[in-house]
């Protein structure tokens, strides 16, 4: 009697185990098949460039004015040399400021980036939900990024909300 009730556990706990459906995709590999994503990303590279040059211009300025000054610095009284020190203090500070509006993680090239990439990115990751849902899929994950990464994942196994009321708060208010 304990081997049936044993062997129907397994079975029940098999056949709940396999209710489950899962997949994975590899978003670098449908990336590179999207021609949109494609010209975006040459679009980037072309700004890059673009931005890159326009920074190093400023720096080769502050270079300039750094061995001018070097060579003139023995002829220069103090005043014109605090000025000319001043002057180059200022264009480098420039430069950088520059190259942090262009490079930066709220730069111009970090914007565009997100605006040229992220729509893309959306797409897909809307045909992956509905390709799920359609195969009654109920995880996909994503085998391209480094560590595991869920794509989509069927509403009916989130328990956030189960999380936060045994934490005895309420779900949907916010802390601010």
């Amino acid at each position: 009697m304990k081997k049936v009730i044993l062997a129907s556990f397994l079975f029940l706990a098999t056949l709940g185990a396999s209710a489950q459906k899962m997949a994975y995709v590899d978003t670098e590999y449908i990336l590179k098949h999207l021609p949109d994503y494609k010209s975006s990303l040459t679009q980037l590279e072309g700004l890059s460039k673009q931005y890159q040059k326009e920074v190093d211009e400023v720096f080769v300025e502050v270079d300039k004015m750094y061995k001018s000054y070097q060579a003139d610095q023995v002829l220069l009284t103090d005043d014109m040399r605090r000025r000319r020190e001043n002057d180059i203090i200022e264009k480098e500070k420039k430069a950088k400021e520059l190259q942090r509006q262009k490079f930066g993680p709220e730069g111009d090239l970090f914007q565009t980036r997100t605006k040229l990439l992220k729509p893309i990115q959306e797409k897909v990751a809307s045909t992956i939900a509905e390709i799920a849902k359609n195969k009654y899929i109920d995880f996909v994950f994503d085998k391209s990024s480094e560590s595991t990464m869920m794509i989509y994942a069927s509403s009916t196994y989130d328990i956030s909300n189960d999380v936060i009321i045994k934490l005895g708060y309420k779900p949907g208010t916010l802390v601010k």
